[in-house]
């Protein structure tokens, strides 16, 4: 079984603070480290099996197969599948495998895409393994998730049935780089099952890591063409999908293409045709099969208007799923583009490394920082603000654009397909001189009184949303948001900007920081240090009964913080009932100081729901201290609370 979520989180932290992440030092995916499982594999002389993803049922999932096809399934390592297997052969090509019956047509276009550029192929698949040299059944892959690289290691038994691949397979039977990687890929998504239907855009950021941009094709820019030139030649990653049926089936149209179905973007070209220029996009089918039978398709009389160059090395008359189209008829049939490189570059066709990233993390916390849209007028503030500081030149040149803004949340679950995504945007506005001098949050004040400059165009429950805007000089807040408050979830913000910026997150300016912030690891000594403080106001036996208790509170620990004046002796009384574990109707020093911390965190979560500043909390504000707490289940038996 894979690590619970809270082992994960920890495994993930210790990670990060070793340095681990990047691709240079990718994180062990489930704390599995491929060298030092291989090595064991190697001294006892064993085969691998990786019991995170066994080869079984449950790493195929619910529903995929059959019950009866199901019972079929062989796991076989590649020599009981083919007589000679090869990690590559004969190089690393598009038409080198098809897709099985897994719909994970998203995931094979991109990786279709990602054959044309090598060194990026080498780092997601290992080009040194082998079936030769140490081989012992165990092989390993990479993949950029959410802000950081992760290596995942698998064993190299595949799902069979009668001795054949039922998912992805290679053309050639010897080759099982598509199978092997697949399978790392499925492991990562938490089974093949969780791998059925998906959009281009994630495959293409897992397999990159980098800058993405996504083009509705039914509103493209005037620019689209030159855009896709400069794509072309910026090493990047493209991929489309076509337009959904009324079902979700890939139903084959009359025309040759597929509803419903992710093609690779695999080559653009300018021709001249009757003596007038002709844009041509080349698409791949990852099926391997099935082509777009329209105007220049394979067979159109259309090929023998162009040169006999052009025609020589652009035209292949096979049914292997490439096909050429216009550019006008691509807009027309697909609905978008994906286009997923490591540099900003492919933007604006700038080759001199003008471009600036900044990556930040965060998080939405249900009644702490969670405020939803700014529709929430009385809570959009306390989400998560990021300063971005612009200088340098400006264009006003019509269309011009540069700052590319991109929010990705990031799932809860460990099944792919169990994700519910939150419908996230991200909202800009611009400061004045005197506002940027401030310090800390905006408060609600100031989203009442501006209006945004730039912000998404509406929220979607997508992995990722993005918005590529021109912003003056200036110094801006990017509040990044759920549209509903109260909402939990995991972020990463990324700000490519063309001119030159600062970015940083803005900090509560409230004097009392977050719980969340506050919370450290206490040591032995620090509670030391409580317990001293507590026998100066204990009796001779070190104990505090609820009048003592209440002094030590009122008079001491919360000073000046409470405008009630204080715990009341019915409090007090209370809470020494309720952490007197040795019962003895008073506190000793261990209980005081569980009582310390308690309170100290609640305060915490007071002053930070207390956004009207008025040292009381309103219903609502109460409400939301309750889910920050995580005590709302039991209080609302006994409240009813406005919605």
């Amino acid at each position: 079984m894979p690590p619970p979520g809270v082992c994960l989180n920890i495994m993930e932290a210790r990670s990060k603070q070793d340095g681990y992440g990047k691709f240079t030092s990718p994180e062990r995916f489930f704390g599995q480290d491929f060298q030092q499982l291989k090595q064991y594999c190697l001294i006892k002389g064993v085969r691998y099996i990786d019991d995170m993803f066994p080869p079984d049922r449950s790493s195929i999932g619910q529903g995929l197969l059959s019950p009866s096809d199901l019972s079929r399934v062989v796991w076989l390592r590649p020599a009981k599948i083919a007589a000679n297997p090869s990690f590559v052969l004969h190089g690393i090509s598009r038409f080198d495998f098809g897709q099985g019956i897994l719909g994970d047509c998203w995931v094979l276009a991109s990786l279709g895409a990602l054959t044309f550029q090598n060194h990026i192929f080498g780092q997601v698949v290992p080009l040194e393994q082998t079936f030769d040299q140490s081989y012992c059944g165990i092989f390993h892959f990479r993949f950029w998730r959410f802000g950081r690289w992760v290596d995942v290691v698998i064993d190299d038994k595949l799902p069979t049935i009668n001795g054949r691949l039922i998912f992805v397979h290679s053309k050639n039977q010897n080759e099982f780089w598509p199978a092997l990687l697949e399978k790392a890929y499925a492991k990562v998504c938490g089974s093949y099952t969780d791998m059925n239907a998906g959009t281009p855009a994630e495959a293409l950021m897992d397999f990159t890591g980098g800058v993405h941009m996504c083009i509705l094709l039914s509103e493209p820019p005037p620019n689209l063409w030159e855009l896709m030139c400069r794509a072309g030649q910026s090493k990047t990653l493209m991929s489309c999908g076509t337009h959904k049926g009324a079902t979700s089936a890939n139903t084959v149209l009359p025309n040759g293409l597929v509803q419903s179905h992710a093609y690779t973007v695999s080559g653009v070209k300018q021709m001249v045709s009757r003596g007038q220029p002709v844009n041509l996009v080349r698409l791949w089918n990852p099926w391997g099969r099935g082509e777009w039978n329209g105007d220049w398709s394979d067979r159109s009389p259309l090929w023998q208007t162009v040169s006999p160059q052009d025609r020589e090395m652009c035209l292949s008359v096979a049914d292997d799923g490439e096909f050429w189209m216009t550019l006008q008829d691509f807009c027309k049939f697909f609905m978008d583009l994906d286009i997923c490189g490591l540099s900003p570059d492919f933007l604006d066709g700038s080759s001199s490394g003008l471009w600036n990233t900044s990556i930040y993390e965060g998080r939405w916390v249900a009644g702490t920082t969670a405020g939803g849209c700014i529709n929430n007028r009385d809570s959009f503030w306390t989400n998560p603000q990021f300063r971005v500081k612009v200088s340098g030149e400006y264009s006003e040149k019509e269309g011009e654009k540069n700052i590319l803004v991109s929010l990705i949340q990031k799932p809860d679950k460990r099944n792919r397909r169990l994700v519910q995504n939150l419908h996230i945007g991200f909202t800009i506005f611009e400061m004045s001189e005197e506002q940027a001098t401030q310090r800390g949050k905006f408060p609600a004040s100031f989203f009442n009184t501006h209006a945004p400059v730039g912000q998404t165009k509406t929220y979607f429950n997508a992995r990722e949303v993005m918005e590529f805007m021109m912003l003056k000089p200036g110094e801006y807040l990017i509040v990044p948001s759920t549209f509903n408050r109260n909402e939990s979830a995991s972020f990463v913000l990324t700000i490519h900007s063309k001119i030159e910026t600062q970015c940083y997150e803005n900090s509560n300016d409230h004097k009392h920081e977050p719980a969340e912030k506050r919370k450290k690891v206490r040591n032995a000594q620090e509670d030391e240090n409580k317990k001293d403080f507590f026998r100066q106001y204990s009796d001779k036996y070190e104990e505090v009964d609820a009048e003592q208790l209440q002094r030590l509170l009122n008079e001491n620990i919360l000073k000046g913080d409470l405008k009630s004046g204080g715990f009341s002796i019915d409090a007090c009384r209370s809470m020494v009932a309720l952490m007197d574990t040795s019962i003895t109707g008073k506190l000793n020093g261990g209980e005081f100081v569980r009582l310390w911390n308690k309170v100290v965190a609640y305060k915490d979560i007071f002053y930070l729901m207390d956004v009207s500043r008025t040292g009381t909390l309103s219903l609502t504000e109460l409400r939301n201290a309750f889910i920050a707490a995580g005590n709302l289940s039991n209080i609302e038996k006994y409240l009813k609370f406005p919605d």
